[in-house]
C-alpha cells in the first residue's frame, strides 16, 4: 500500500511540475499536433516532451558543472524515448518533437524559439572538430522527418527542411531546403506554417523542369 501512495505521489508530483514548468512546450504540442486530447495524455504518454523534462534537468545539472550525472539523465531519456538530446545543447521555448523516434541532437546545438522536429531527425557534426560543432537553428523552424542537419551551420527563421534532406551548409531565412544534399529554394519569400502540409514542399529541381516544358511549349507555339 505504501509504495503504491509512493508511485501515485510521485506521478502526481511530475504531473503538476511539468504543467508549471513547462507551460510554452505544453501550448507548441497542443498547437502543431492535432492529435493532442489532452493535458494528462500529453504530459504522461508523449516521449518528446518526456525527453525534454530529462534535458532541462539534464541541462541545469551541467550549468552547476555536477559531473557525470547530466549524462546519465540523457542517457536514461533516450532509453526510454528513443530521443538523444546532449546536455550541453541549448534549446530555447515552444520546442516540439512530434514522435520523435531516432532524434538526436549534438552537444553544441543550438535551437531558437517554436521549433518543430520530426521523428529520425539528427542535427550533428561533421568530424572530431573541437568547439561549436553542431547547427544553430533559428526561430519557427520546422524539420521534417528523417532530415540530417550537420555541421556547424544556420539555418534561418521560418525555414523548412524537407524530409531525408542532408543539409551541410547554411540556410538563409525564410526557404525550403530538399534533397540530398540540400538544396535551397524560397518558399515564395513567406515565414512557413509550422502546420506545413509535407506534401506541397517547393523542390528546385522541379521549379527547373517546369519553367524548361513551359518555354519549350512557348517556342513550339512559335
Amino acid at each position: 500500500m505504501n509504495i503504491l501512495l509512493i508511485i501515485i505521489g510521485a506521478i502526481l508530483f511530475y504531473i503538476v511540475f511539468v504543467a508549471v514548468s513547462f507551460k510554452d512546450d505544453l501550448k507548441a504540442i497542443f498547437e502543431r499536433d492535432p492529435a493532442a486530447a489532452n493535458f494528462l495524455e500529453v504530459i504522461l504518454t508523449y516521449s518528446g516532451l518526456q525527453a525534454m523534462v530529462a534535458y532541462r534537468i539534464a541541462h541545469f545539472l551541467r550549468g552547476l558543472k555536477i559531473p557525470f550525472l547530466p549524462r546519465m539523465i540523457s542517457q536514461f531519456a533516450k532509453f526510454l524515448t528513443g530521443i538523444e538530446i546532449h546536455p550541453g545543447s541549448r534549446i530555447k521555448k515552444g520546442f516540439f518533437i512530434d514522435h520523435g523516434m531516432g532524434v538526436v541532437i549534438g552537444e553544441t546545438t543550438i535551437i531558437g524559439n517554436n521549433v518543430t522536429l520530426y521523428q529520425g531527425v539528427t542535427l550533428g557534426g561533421t568530424g572530431k572538430e573541437k568547439g561549436k560543432r553542431h547547427p544553430t537553428i533559428g526561430n519557427n523552424v520546422v524539420v521534417g522527418a528523417g532530415a540530417k542537419i550537420l555541421g556547424n551551420i544556420t539555418i534561418g527563421d521560418n525555414s523548412y527542411v524537407g524530409a531525408n534532406a542532408v543539409v551541410i551548409k547554411d540556410v538563409p531565412p525564410n526557404s525550403t531546403v530538399v534533397g540530398v544534399p540540400g538544396r535551397i529554394t524560397k518558399q515564395e519569400g513567406k515565414k512557413i506554417d509550422i502546420s506545413l502540409d509535407h506534401v506541397h514542399v517547393l523542390d528546385p529541381i522541379m521549379q527547373t523542369m517546369d519553367e524548361m516544358e513551359e518555354r519549350l511549349k512557348k517556342l513550339e507555339g512559335k
